[in-house]
């Protein structure tokens, strides 16, 4: 039972999260009852309503699964557990027929789709949905679509703050709304699907709901992790006082806009074969030192809006023009920003989490899909195929009710965005978990959060579960003594051969080597390991 005089709710199936994966989640369970708990109003308050990308899907002429895997698993960085990235690029056409049919309307050129080229991909097969505008598109038909199911209830207004433990398993969540007030929500099945950690950083293109916070609560019930050192930035934010910086779409460069310096050179010329269409990471580290070196960094797309394809891009257009840019004749100032995590909660192949009755999907799981660095456009890919397979997997599942066994509310004050902790703990992980990182600065970072950790007030529950994520971000960093994919070390400039595949994850066994009832819960999830 929850403590006296707290208000309770209980459900089936508890979705912490209203993005693409958490809808789809929720409407798989069917007939299973869910309840999806979101910060906000749902057509708004995720990640997935800022997507200008598309959806990535082998369906053009001469395209194949094949070829969308090996683009997947050479973005990724000899990282990708080749399997995993091959089930769901097979299940890509599946679910673009499934957003067909909640309602998307994918964008056409005469009577073909309109694909396009984006970076690290060997030909167009990125579809978008009112141009740039996709994850909108698909976040708006997915939300109408949920609010149709009667087995759907939305609880509006509060966030996930604690999960709740019961000898090993996880039996609900602890809720706040905006004045700290409580609510337990007692669940069978507890599904985390809160997205990304990029507000963690002082630039990102994360909205405030994108802290974290889901994978940090896991953290601290015992759930098991990997990748969390690998950080996406987005080498194309524009650059303006706005935070979260507004993102310009990988598909502008895909289209033929160039990347400047300051000084007219071509910035990545001579960085790579594939000049602008390099992978993120490639083209995020040199926009990251030409702006470390004191120069700027412009984005050129006139010969892009000045054409038939300016039209695709309405919301880059919109976005440019609202902070006083005119795209068709000036160019765009641009930073990196960190924009995706690839590491997240380790799950299985129906995305089961080590602790009894606690999933995870999309941004927030680590699946293997993604590796050391996400191909551009698969991240809608995954949070549909995977929220979709979640979701099936549980409405299959028998489950039982665990008990609640917290005697006490939580003390947690209302969070404030501007605090000078929440402040320097932005600055600190950009400055030292950016595109370019060092051993000593690492360190140098662990300390100073540590020190700063330790003056939290005791009712900071939120911010300290925030600290103690960036902690293990860095000390992953720390850890990882090469560069590979979006971890880049200058003090370990290339990569190891040796931890090739997904060796980040093989120390996991060590630490599954416990009571019965732990080996039993990994038993499933550790299939996806190589042997040792």
């Amino acid at each position: 039972m929850a403590p006296r005089g707290l208000q309770v709710l209980e459900t089936d199936v508890l979705v912490v999260g209203a993005g693409a994966a958490g809808l789809c989640t929720a409407m798989a369970v069917a007939p299973r009852r869910a309840l999806v708990l979101s910060a906000g109003k749902p057509e708004t308050s995720t990640c997935t309503a800022l997507a200008q990308g598309g959806i990535a899907a082998p369906i053009g002429p001469g395209d194949s699964v094949a070829a969308h895997v090996a683009d997947t698993l050479l973005a990724a960085c000899h990282s990708s557990v080749d399997h995993v990235a091959a089930n769901v690029i097979a299940r890509a056409v599946d679910a673009v027929e499934f957003l067909e049919t909640a309602g998307v309307v994918f964008d056409h050129r005469g009577s073909r789709p309109a694909l396009h080229l984006e970076a690290g991909h060997s030909r167009p097969r990125v579809l978008h949905a009112e141009g740039d505008r996709t994850g909108r598109a698909i976040l708006n038909a997915l939300v109408a679509r949920a609010r149709e199911c009667e087995h759907i209830a939305f609880q509006t207004g509060q966030a996930a703050s604690l999960l709740e433990a019961s000898d090993g398993s996880i039996a609900g969540a602890f809720a706040l709304d905006a004045e700290a007030r409580p609510l337990a929500i007692t669940a069978r099945e507890t599904v985390l699907a809160t997205g990304g950690l990029g507000r963690l950083f002082e630039y990102t293109t994360n909205e405030t709901y994108a802290a974290g916070d889901g994978l940090a609560m896991a953290l601290a019930r015992g759930a098991l992790a990997a990748g969390l050192e690998f950080v996406q930035f987005h080498p194309t934010a524009l650059l303006s006082e706005q935070d979260p910086l507004p993102l310009l779409t990988e598909a502008l460069r895909g289209a033929g806009a160039t990347l400047f310096t300051g000084s007219g050179r071509r910035l990545m010329l001579d960085r790579h074969p594939r000049g602008d269409l390099a992978p993120r990471d490639v083209i995020a580290r040199a926009v990251w030192e030409c702006r470390e070196s004191g120069d700027e960094v412009f984005l050129d797309g006139r010969a892009v809006f000045c054409s038939a394809r300016g039209s695709e891009f309405p919301a880059a257009l919109a976005t440019c023009r609202a902070h006083g840019v005119d795209p068709h004749e000036q160019l765009i100032p641009v930073t990196a920003a960190a924009h995706y995590h690839m590491g997240g909660l380790v799950v299985d192949e129906y995305g089961r989490t080590n602790l009894e009755g606690l999933w995870a999907c999309g941004e927030v799981a680590y699946t293997g899909l993604h590796g050391a660095n996400r191909l551009a456009s698969n991240s809608l890919l995954e949070a549909i195929v995977c929220g979709r397979s979640v979701g099936a997997q549980i409405r299959r599942s028998e489950s039982v009710r665990r008990p609640w066994i917290s005697a006490s509310v939580p003390q947690c004050a209302p969070f404030d965005e501007g605090c000078e902790a929440w402040t320097r703990l932005r600055r600190l992980m950009w400055k030292h978990m950016g595109p370019v990182r060092d051993g000593p600065d690492l360190v140098s970072a662990i300390r100073a959060i540590r020190a700063i950790r330790r003056s939290l007030a005791a009712d900071s529950l939120i911010l300290r579960q925030r600290f103690n994520l960036a902690a293990a971000m860095l000390n992953a960093a720390a850890a990882r003594e090469e560069s590979r994919g979006a971890h880049w070390r200058r003090d370990f400039p290339q990569r190891d051969p040796t931890r090739d595949g997904i060796g980040a994850l093989r120390s996991i066994r060590q630490r599954s080597r416990g009571s019965r009832r732990r080996r039993a819960n990994l038993n499933g999830w550790l299939s996806i390991l190589p042997p040792s």
